[in-house]
């Protein structure tokens, strides 16, 4: 059975953080920007362009705005969950505007994207990761953690669509639905206050 172990993407070596995001899907092309710079700036940017964003982001992160599941000591997947704020794409997205929650409460986490090389799709990296990451946003103050699923019972979604997740993933994490702005979209939250850490 091999090993699973998950580590914050700020404390990985960038060759780790590169390998992660290039086994399959937008990884590559995107480094996790797409809620992070302008529209505009997204489609202005190069590949190469938005690997130095990250690269940077990661180097002068306060607390880290990813993870990094190894599998048996090979990195293996990726998610992104930071406060909305510090993903400011999330308050020019209609999906997340169907929150009831303060586009600006820095006290709102998100979960905003997945990515797991296809060597190591159905090993559960996904179920894993959504558990640490909801632990990782406690443990810097997070009050809730949102996700923005999509709902494949109701929509056939592709490999590079459900880097969202998906509502039965996040449900089986023990998140609630708050609010479903379209039939396959959903807004989900966990309350995780009682978990957060003391200031």
């Amino acid at each position: 059975m091999p090993t699973i172990r998950i580590e914050p993407a700020t404390e990985a070596p960038w060759s780790d953080v590169e390998h992660t995001l290039t086994g399959g899907g937008d990884g590559a092309s995107c480094s996790c920007q797409w809620f992070i710079i302008r529209r505009k700036d997204f489609d202005a940017s190069s590949s190469d362009d938005k690997r130095a964003l990250l690269r940077r982001e990661l180097k002068q992160a306060e607390s880290a705005p990813a993870l990094i599941a190894y599998v048996d000591d090979v990195p293996a997947a990726w998610v992104r969950v930071g406060p909305r704020p510090s993903q400011p794409a999330l308050a020019r997205s209609r999906i997340v505007k169907a929150s009831a929650e303060p586009i600006d409460d820095a006290d709102v986490w998100a979960i905003t994207c997945f990515v797991v090389r296809r060597d190591h799709r159905g090993q559960g990296l996904a179920t894993a990761l959504t558990a640490a990451a909801v632990d990782h946003a406690a443990a810097h103050g997070a009050r809730v953690v949102e996700a923005y699923p999509i709902d494949t019972d109701r929509r056939k979604a592709s490999s590079n669509e459900l880097f969202h997740g998906s509502v039965r993933l996040f449900g089986d994490a023990g998140f609630r639905e708050v609010a479903r702005p379209t039939d396959a979209r959903a807004v989900l939250a966990l309350d995780v206050s009682r978990r957060r850490r003391a200031p």
